[in-house]
């Protein structure tokens, strides 16, 4: 029986997942059952999810996990007072800020990710709509972008853009590495004079005939015969215009993202 986590807030619940999936990475715990629960901002609903985590014990046999962001002391008390092992995520790092600052800090709900900076906030709606609008070759005008992202078809472009863009507020566009443009031996002439904003991304080849194969089953198109003169192409593209560029197959997007904006140098625009 898999254990029972609970990720628990009185806001979205994103810090409070964050935090506890990046801390339950450090053990091999096997298989878990994930609960998100937001908006525990009443007693009533705390009082529901205590009992909730009670009901996951009983059901268990082990003790459950909760990682919690929770503001209200009272709220958070009726989750303390579970035998659950309950982590407050919050309560645990504020303290030493608190005696840091000599400040007792302000019990706001939602701050981490409310729209505390309307500024900010547009800035990553605009750099959405640019993603959106130059994916895939569909505006060549690149002269407001932060980079952009080349590569063979599905090779993880659009949404590493969407990411930058919707994350960061980075102004991130793709231009796909057709068959004519592989066999020309050149970059294209579309990015070619934004050879500053270009990072390329490749892939193993059986990975991505096996992404293409369920896009467009027993096609030419993903063919591992195809894939594998395609992604050759573009890396030798690569190498011979020194295109930084990185192998997407075992990298998230999260990874592909932190490593494209550091190797460019791009600044985030989170908060």
């Amino acid at each position: 029986m898999a254990r029972t986590v609970f990720f628990i807030s009185d806001g979205t619940g994103i810090t409070a997942e964050t935090l506890g999936h990046s801390l339950l990475t450090q053990f091999d715990l096997g298989e878990v059952h994930q609960v998100r629960v937001p908006f525990v901002d009443t007693r009533s609903r705390a009082e529901d999810v205590a009992n909730a985590i009670r009901r996951a014990q009983a059901d268990d046999g082990d003790r459950p996990l909760v990682f919690h962001t929770i503001i209200e002391p009272t709220h958070a008390k009726l989750l303390e007072e579970t035998d659950a092992c309950v982590v407050d995520l919050f309560g645990r790092l504020v303290a030493p800020l608190e005696r840091e600052f000599g400040l007792v800090r302000k019990r706001r709900v939602g701050q981490a990710h409310g729209m505390t900076n309307v500024d900010t906030y547009d800035l990553r709606m605009e750099a959405t709509n640019f993603a959106l609008r130059h994916d895939d070759g569909a505006d060549l005008d690149y002269g407001e972008a932060d980079v952009i992202l080349v590569g063979v078809s599905r090779s993880g472009k659009t949404p590493t853009c969407l990411y930058m863009a919707l994350q960061f507020g980075v102004k991130a566009a793709n231009y796909p590495l057709t068959v004519d443009d592989l066999e020309s031996g050149n970059l294209p002439a579309a990015v070619r004079g934004d050879r500053s904003k270009i990072f390329g991304l490749t892939i193993e080849p059986e990975r991505l005939a096996h992404i293409r194969e369920a896009r467009r089953p027993e096609s030419r198109y993903a063919s591992l015969a195809q894939c594998r003169r395609e992604v050759g192409d573009a890396e030798v593209l690569y190498q011979r215009f020194k295109v930084p560029h990185l192998n997407t197959t075992h990298t998230s997007v999260e990874e592909i993202c932190t490593k494209v904006l550091h190797k460019l140098r791009l600044k985030r625009r989170l908060y």
